[in-house]
């Protein structure tokens, strides 16, 4: 039997990154970087107001109250003109450059003058002192020309967005989506929109896992539900084929025992291996190729098919996408006990905030057709191989759903 990171080894290690694509900043939201983003200039790229109020030199301020004799007002977005020297002040505004000369900004709440008059005041008296290079924002304060400020493999946030704008870049080299193609096998699956029958369910897994597609970064192709013949398996599977995926997700149908047809089929065209991993839920996989394209079966529970696309497909994706395939945890306090039957085990917990603390507990039945137990979930919690139990109050390590 297979350790899940034995399993996952396996899973990676034959991928390639996906090649990269040149997009429009307000295209790659979510997207993944492919190369590395360098600071053009420094920013903020001049010494700015981070106030508005009145530049000035910081000596003047020896005695409070001092009264200085204005000499320009600098706007935003406009250029001083004039050096400010002893005994004088230059009114400025939020974001405006600093004059020659200044090295200090008063607030005008500070002053005897009001905020907002279209007439600049041919003085100003300050009546209360600060520190040297106060509300002044230097230049590269913020970024370092030749910094580098976004890493590749970086999935891009609104903030990055700003940055690669505030920087003068208006495209950015993202990765391009691995296409995922996902079938779900079964004579029992119905589609969302048919009434229910004896016998029958209606299909979740057709769902569920392109949406984790998408949520990990990648393109999901919907190929629905393959039936129990060998005409509709080979069809399928051909239409997958045909739209170049870089991986194809099935669930159910191809364990060991599963219903000949579909397992026959797809050894045809393809090679298959079939494994125990030591986890749970989720420990029959199917592994190989179909015409060179990787595959994975995945098992038909809705909980087990979620988690093992997690497990094993998610770090798939990761490496074509050129990101860490490790699992993104963190430590919480189980907040009861949590038991196991020995196998590495994800349970499904809620995660609850008390006297300063993050604890963990079950969300209820833990069967792996219960999908309630994980629209319930803030997380997985990870019992290790080996570990039988988790005592209330011991640390235990949980990965969050929403990363």
């Amino acid at each position: 039997m297979r350790t899940v990171q034995e399993a996952i080894q396996h899973l990676i290690a034959p991928l390639q990154q996906t090649s990269s694509e040149n997009l429009p900043i307000q295209e790659v939201l979510g997207r993944v970087l492919a190369e590395d983003v360098i600071a053009t200039h420094d920013l903020p790229p001049f010494a700015n107001s981070s106030m508005d109020g009145y530049a000035i030199i910081h000596a003047d301020l020896v005695s409070i109250p001092v009264t200085l004799t204005v000499i320009e007002d600098i706007p935003a977005g406009h250029h001083p003109m004039r050096t400010v020297q002893r005994g004088q002040a230059a009114r400025i505004m939020t974001g405006a450059p600093i004059p020659h000369g200044a090295d200090t900004v008063v607030p005008v709440e500070y002053t005897g003058n009001e905020r907002h008059t279209p007439d600049v005041p041919t003085t100003v008296t300050i009546q209360r002192a600060v520190s040297y290079g106060s509300n002044i924002r230097a230049a590269g304060e913020d970024v370092k020309q030749g910094e580098v400020v976004l890493r590749a493999g970086r999935r891009l946030r609104a903030a990055d967005i700003g940055i690669l704008a505030g920087l003068g870049y208006s495209t950015a080299n993202v990765h391009k989506r691995p296409v995922i193609a996902i079938l779900s096998t079964g004579d029992e699956l119905l589609t969302p929109e048919q009434p229910l029958q004896l016998g029958k369910i209606r299909d979740m897994n057709g769902y569920t896992l392109p949406a984790l597609v998408q949520t990990f970064g990648g393109k999901a192709l919907s190929l629905g539900i393959v039936r129990d013949t060998k005409e509709d398996v080979r069809q399928k599977f051909s239409e997958a084929l045909e739209q170049n995926p870089d991986l194809i997700v099935s669930s159910a149908g191809v364990s060991v025992g599963a219903f000949d047809v579909v397992k026959a089929v797809l050894e045809e065209m393809g090679q298959l291996e079939f494994w125990k991993v030591n986890m749970r839920p989720g420990k029959p996989l199917t592994v190989g190729q179909i015409e060179r394209v990787p595959f994975i079966g995945l098992p038909g529970n809705p909980v087990s098919a979620m988690v093992t696309f997690m497990v094993f497909v998610r770090p798939m994706i990761a490496k074509m996408l050129g990101q860490s395939t490790d699992m993104p945890t963190q430590n919480v306090i189980a907040g009861e006990i949590i038991e196991s039957d020995g196998r590495m085990t994800f349970a499904r917990v809620r995660l609850v905030h008390e006297n300063g603390q993050t604890r963990a507990y079950l969300t209820g039945t833990q069967s792996s057709g219960a999908i309630s137990s994980l629209v319930k979930a803030d997380a997985l919690l990870i019992i290790p191989s080996g570990t039988k139990r988790i005592e209330e109050g011991e640390i235990a390590q949980v990965w969050p759903l929403d990363v």
